[in-house]
């Protein structure tokens, strides 16, 4: 029987093994890393040096990192610092995550989108004409732009924001959870004030993320406790989560040159797909390496899922984040691409992917479009 091929990394990567194995030899310490004796001091060590590891990923100092129960706690950790710290009005991409936008939503004080291009990249010119016209009275800018979309995978100019950010002494957070561990991520080189990441979007376990902040961001701690965390996350740290994601992170840093490559499958496959008629999403911009947002003309999401997933080739629609829910993409509708929205998938690959894995896929789809196309003719059609 032929073994499943998993393309869904964007939404979990496969845990890598060094990561069990540090999460292993973590339950087997035990121990308080808040406790004084030998079994807290040895939690205590385990913890300090995957901080470490997390830090270097992101070219952070350790001191900088805090570590959170995953990615949309360190969003929110950002977000809410920032309208503690005084910010009126907040400006938020409209590719952003959910754990960004929904955050956003709750906070009490207004909500402006940065809007993007046609081919998915954030449009500074509208950015810097509206910190040109900032109201001091709505405090310091804070503006929200991931470095890479989730489900286009395009890469956001993120140096060039931040630049115009610093002019209007605003805070940029970067959300950097898909693009850590894919492309090189030199938080202060972007001019990142805070920058989150996540350890299961790298090889890491489920349950733990991280947040860096540089010295013009001010946190303020939103789950209050014990002091862990040098008092700005309250709670007793999940030491063997955290073990994985640092071994995680070591791994990512060492393999980031090898998965470069992987974008070679990654094109020939939409290459492959464009030839049928299907449509890829952000094919003109900057994309990480292993992800691909196609969408078929006439071809829905869902049912391109399910017959993927007959073929035993695991993909999804769109940002996996929405409690398992197929519908049309906000991020793909922000890029005028509505009338295409319901019709496309995510494929990513990862650590342990291969061009076997990709070729599979496109035998796979290429099956089900035909099959789609045999019962439905009126509805498939070039693009």
């Amino acid at each position: 029987m032929t073994a499943p091929v998993y393309l869904d990394h964007n939404a979990t990567a496969v845990v890598r093994p060094e990561a069990k194995a540090a999460m292993a030899r973590a339950l087997d310490l035990g121990g308080n890393p808040s406790s004084i004796h030998a079994a807290g001091r040895a939690a205590r060590a385990v913890m300090e040096a995957a901080r470490e590891h997390v830090a270097r990923l992101i070219a952070a100092p350790a001191s900088t990192v805090v570590f959170t129960s995953g990615g949309t706690e360190a969003n929110a950790l950002a977000l809410e610092s920032a309208v503690a710290a005084g910010a009126r009005r907040l400006i938020v991409s409209a590719i952003e995550h959910d754990s960004i936008q929904e955050t956003a939503r709750v906070q009490g004080v207004p909500v402006e989108t940065l809007p993007v291009t046609r081919d998915g990249t954030a449009d500074l010119g509208w950015l810097a004409e509206r910190l040109g016209r900032w109201d001091a009275a709505d405090g310091k800018p804070f503006v929200a732009l991931m470095l890479a979309n989730n489900e286009t995978g395009v890469i956001q100019p993120v140096l060039e924001a931040s630049e115009i950010v610093r002019a209007a002494d605003g805070w940029l957070h970067v959300d950097a959870i898909q693009a850590a561990g894919k492309i090189a991520v030199d938080s202060r080189a972007l001019g990142a004030d805070t920058l989150s990441i996540s350890a299961h979007k790298i090889g890491g376990p489920q349950g733990a993320g991280a947040l860096t902040f540089g010295p013009r961001a001010m946190l303020s701690r939103r789950q209050h406790g014990g002091g862990q965390e040098r008092g700005r996350r309250g709670g007793t740290e999940n030491v063997p989560g955290i073990a994985g994601f640092g071994a995680a992170a070591e791994a990512a840093l060492r393999d980031l040159t090898d998965y470069q490559a992987k974008a070679a499958w990654r094109d020939a496959a939409a290459a492959r797909l464009k030839g049928l008629g299907a449509v890829i999403m952000g094919e003109a911009a900057p994309r990480l390496p292993n992800t691909l947002c196609v969408a078929a003309p006439g071809f829905t999401a869902d049912l391109q899922v399910m017959g993927l997933d007959l073929a035993q080739v695991m993909v999804s629609a769109g940002s996996a984040c929405s409690s398992g829910k197929v519908k049309a993409s906000p991020v793909l509708a922000a890029m005028g691409q509505g009338d295409l929205a319901g019709c496309a998938i995510r494929v990513s690959g990862g650590w342990n992917s291969t061009e076997a894995d990709w070729s599979r896929f496109v035998e796979a789809w290429t099956s089900a479009h035909a099959r789609h196309g045999q019962r439905h003719p009126q509805t498939v059609g070039a693009a």
